[in-house]
């Protein structure tokens, strides 16, 4: 059982945009002091819902910060980048980190951020799988060209290699690195170990960056069984639909032609909350208190590129399936909730939202109690 915290950098009402920001930090470096597997970075743009734009950016210095925890972007909106530039960034947060870094990416919504990025419309309805192709192969081989229906360019070299990564060397003086994997000299594998983006080399393998990708229906479903890559899926499913689809991926990874040892590791991701208390009503009653009026702040303030009509949830009754659904509560009752979800639906790796609370104290309390209290229950 992997459990990391999901981080938002939600702003509550009342709250300033730095205030978020600084909790987001504050909830790593206490997530890896508490022993939780990772962190899982969302990113937004023009809403209070998550005031940081960039999850590659924050991943960095949150990289920078720590020494142990693996730092994921959930997820990286491919639709509003070039998928090189992301490639990139990727690769170099993969190789100075050691391997700590994943990436996550995703289709986003139909929101103001495409125009104001240029990418339009048809970035989100049509161009999707292109710019995954895309950014896969930029992660995999060592000279990329492209001649799409989108991206059109000559070959160039891909620099850096995301399969150069360096690990410590236990045998030299300190400070000194080595070759991680086989290959060429120096070189941690070539253009067919695909590592993390796959699953060949597991999580950071040194075939470059593991990449997962969020999925919300049966086509993007699919799409990332097709390519190999794990799914992350949402916090408002239930054990049920994410069941169902994590075997929904499994046929389409067979008929694709996936190896089956990679469909049987595949280490898929499931979003929660987490609000770990001494009784349950105490629990749900400091995330029924708050989330509603962010997420009313929040949601609400989503634009649509096209003035498409849209229908947001109920912040009360949303918040209350959110507590039914996810370790909110005792020790105990947040445990058995994973290990059930786990037994459900074969999934081991968890993001959960730590910071419902809107409170910097209570966030970092949430984040201690996880570790201490609701870790040792799943050994």
């Amino acid at each position: 059982m992997r459990v990391g915290a999901f981080v938002l950098a939600a702003q509550f009402p009342g709250q300033g945009q730095g205030e978020a920001l600084h909790r987001a930090v504050r909830t790593t470096e206490l997530a890896e002091e508490s022993g939780l597997d990772s962190v899982w970075l969302a990113e937004h743009h023009f809403v209070p819902y998550g005031v940081c734009p960039s999850a590659v950016t924050l991943a960095g210095l949150l990289l920078g910060r720590t020494r142990r925890i693996r730092v994921g972007t959930a997820v990286s909106v491919l639709p509003n980048v070039h998928p090189v530039a992301l490639g990139e960034q990727a690769a170099l947060l993969h190789l100075l980190s050691g391997g700590r870094f994943t990436l996550g990416v995703g289709r986003g919504g139909p929101w103001v951020d495409l125009e104001v990025f240029g990418t339009g419309l048809r970035a989100y309805e049509r161009d999707f799988p292109e710019s995954l192709g895309l950014l896969l192969r930029w992660l995999r081989e060592p000279r990329v060209s492209a001649d799409g229906d989108r991206f059109g360019f000559r070959e160039v070299p891909v620099v850096p290699r995301p399969d150069e990564l360096l690990a410590p060397d236990p045998d030299a003086r300190p400070g000194t690195c080595r070759a991680v994997g086989s290959g060429e000299p120096g070189r941690a594998g070539g253009k067919d170990r695909p590592g993390g983006t796959d699953g060949k080399d597991g999580p950071g393998g040194p075939g470059g960056p593991e990449t997962i990708m969020a999925c919300t229906s049966p086509t993007s479903v699919k799409l990332a069984a097709e390519h190999g890559l794990p799914m992350l899926l949402g916090m408002h499913c239930g054990d049920e639909e994410k069941a169902e689809m994590v075997a929904l991926w499994r046929r389409h990874a067979r008929a694709a032609g996936r190896p089956a040892a990679q469909i049987e590791r595949a280490a898929h991701v499931s979003a929660g909350v987490a609000q770990i208390a001494d009784h349950q009503t105490e629990a749900r009653e400091t995330l029924v208190k708050a989330m509603p009026g962010w997420l009313r702040q929040g949601l609400g303030a989503h634009v649509t590129v096209d003035g498409r009509e849209r229908t947001m949830r109920d912040p009360v009754a949303y918040t209350e399936l959110l507590c039914g659904l996810h370790p909110v509560g005792r020790p105990r009752l947040a445990a058995d909730r994973l290990a059930a979800t786990a037994e459900r639906t074969g999934i081991t790796r968890f993001a959960l939202l730590v910071e419902g609370s809107g409170d910097l104290a209570s966030t970092e309390e949430n984040v201690r109690r996880l570790g201490a209290d609701v870790l040792p229950l799943l050994i």
